[in-house]
């Protein structure tokens, strides 16, 4: 388990919709990972990897998109 010393806000439209439509995530693995990063107050991009919903390639994807786009 991935614990940050402050609450997760909810993840930026931009960041959705790059998972949706660049790395192919469906809805309810969105959920899933959005719900795990408020509960465990972790990134969603790790939740997301370490519930094996991506992988780690993808992982290092949507991280290098964050530095560039958010």
């Amino acid at each position: 388990m991935v614990l940050s010393s402050s609450p997760q806000s909810l993840p930026p439209q931009a960041l959705l919709r790059y998972l949706r439509h660049q790395i192919g995530l469906s809805e309810s693995a969105l959920a899933l990972g959005i719900k795990q990063s408020q509960q465990e107050q972790a990134p969603l991009p790790v939740v997301l990897w370490r519930y094996g919903l991506i992988s780690l390639e993808q992982l290092e994807q949507v991280l290098s998109w964050q530095d560039a786009n958010l």
